[in-house]
């Protein structure tokens, strides 16, 4: 299955030994962001929420990252890519982190994701429809017969849309 396979490759790369030479690769919380393109208060931010495992402490207190960090990040760039919310990612995490298999989890996530970007394209399809209209009705309105001192002919009407409708067009706007 292909999302399996992606999800352990990334997965799996959290067990790296971050050797290079035979030495461990250490490195600050700077370098971690140069080499992620993560800035420092996102990784830190990460660490706070529990995505990101807390570096061990150097003695003059740095953050002192390993080399599996590099995959944690990646892996949380990937999943963000592919949409998946941060609690998502934190979930898949904690999953693995239990030895559990992910595959159907992320499976699902990915057809609910499917199926909310349907619904706001329907939305902004419908949306379109609906300033079509009202723009072909604007083209048509003579300005001098713009005789109302509060509202714009061009914007009103006397075809009201629900009132739930119109809350639904401003949750999908944001």
């Amino acid at each position: 299955m292909v999302v399996c396979n992606w999800l352990m490759t990334h997965l799996y790369t959290f067990q790296c030994t971050g050797r290079s030479r035979g030495i461990i690769t250490r490195m600050r919380i700077g370098e971690l962001a140069n080499r992620t393109g993560f800035t420092t208060k996102t990784i830190r931010y990460y660490e706070d929420l529990g995505l990101l495992p807390r570096p061990a402490r150097q003695a003059n207190g740095y953050r002192d990252y390993g080399e599996e960090a590099v995959g944690h990040l990646e892996f949380i760039a990937d999943g963000r890519a592919a949409g998946l919310t941060l609690k998502e990612i934190t979930t898949i995490l904690e999953l693995r982190s239990h030895g559990e298999s992910t595959c159907e989890h992320v499976l699902g996530l990915l057809v609910d994701h499917l199926a909310d970007l349907d619904r706001r394209v329907a939305a902004l399809r419908q949306a379109r429809r609906d300033l079509a209209k009202l723009t072909a009705r604007a083209q048509s309105l003579d300005p001098a017969n713009c005789q109302d001192p509060i509202r714009c002919q061009t914007i009103s009407t006397s075809e009201r849309r629900p009132v739930a409708h119109r809350a639904r067009f401003r949750e999908h706007r944001h």
